[in-house]
């Protein structure tokens, strides 16, 4: 990779973990990904995805995934073709769960000029 970075910080509000995740893609590939420190249990209660601003958005329909240990999407999809400019929210009935398991985020497609964004994991 020409040079990508994924950020993670997390963040407890009692029985509600946060899973913060900045990232720059790569500017060949158009992709970046990363593994959690941490393991995590629970129902993914919530996914908001941030595009970055002016030059740095990603491409429109960039995808963000978050694999298990088990290379299952916990996400079940719901961050595919995300927006390029609109923050997006989705909700737990679209989302799956985790189970002991470090997160594995993956973002493509978000094109080849060393774009970002942030994504938020809501996990109880």
């Amino acid at each position: 990779m020409a040079g990508s970075l994924m950020i993670f910080t997390n963040v407890v509000h009692d029985s509600v973990k946060l899973v913060k995740c900045e990232w720059t893609c790569d500017s060949v590939t158009g992709a970046v990904s990363g593994t959690t420190d941490e393991y995590f249990t629970g129902k993914i209660l919530g996914l908001t995805t941030v595009p970055g601003t002016g030059g740095a958005q990603p491409d429109d329909n960039y995808d963000v995934a978050a694999n298990d240990t088990n290379s299952i999407d916990v996400l079940m999809s719901g961050g595919a073709n995300r927006d390029e400019t609109n923050t997006e929210h989705v909700l737990s009935t679209s989302l799956g769960a985790v189970v002991a398991s470090q997160l594995t985020v993956a973002i493509t497609g978000a094109g080849a000029n060393n774009n970002d964004g942030a994504v938020y994991i809501f996990v109880r």
